[in-house]
């Protein structure tokens, strides 16, 4: 999925969970960010790069916008950060360790670790094997379940209207409950 819509999801998630318990502002913002932080990790090379001047500020714009095999080229080094970047954001094995270790630091569910949980199960199912598959299992493996690609025309235009629809019902439903 893209980058606005798992932030909006998050959202939604956390306006929805509002509704049933207090959720301070601050966790709010944290959860929705944690939401989005997978997909910006792996291109930290090259900001890194971008910063150095030793890359131009578009090829992290095209790195970050392109279809699959259209990606600019990396130099080896930089394709391997970016790429175990990607894994680590998006392995379930990674957040559970840093979920349990949370908990036992905390001794409870630090709740914007659910941005992060929503961002790998969202994208096990909207990324295709052939651009950027979810690896879950990751260090294991780098296998990914090959799902519809978030990209595919159809599936965006019905992922935006599941939101507005979801906007519109928590819209409807807050109004219902304020109602005399």
């Amino acid at each position: 999925m893209d980058l606005l819509a798992h932030g909006i999801w998050a959202g939604i998630g956390v306006a929805w969970g509002r509704r049933r318990c207090a959720i301070p502002r601050r966790t709010a913002l944290a959860t929705v960010a944690l939401a989005v932080v997978p997909d910006l990790l792996q291109g930290l090379p090259l900001l890194a790069l971008v910063l150095q001047g030793t890359l131009d500020a578009s090829a992290l714009l095209r790195y970050a916008t392109a279809s699959p095999g259209q990606e600019p080229a990396l130099s080896p080094l930089v394709a391997l950060w970016t790429h175990h970047l990607h894994c680590i954001g998006h392995s379930a094995v990674i957040a559970a360790a840093v979920t349990l270790l949370a908990w036992w630091w905390l001794r409870r569910l630090w709740l914007p670790l659910l941005g992060w949980w929503s961002h790998v199960v969202i994208d096990v199912f909207t990324h295709s094997a052939a651009f950027y598959p979810s690896p879950v299992f990751y260090p294991f493996t780098y296998w990914g379940f090959d799902g519809l690609a978030w990209n595919t025309p159809w599936f965006l235009a019905l992922n935006y209207a599941a939101i507005v629809a979801a906007l519109v019902w928590l819209r409807v439903h807050r109004r219902e409950s304020s109602a005399p």
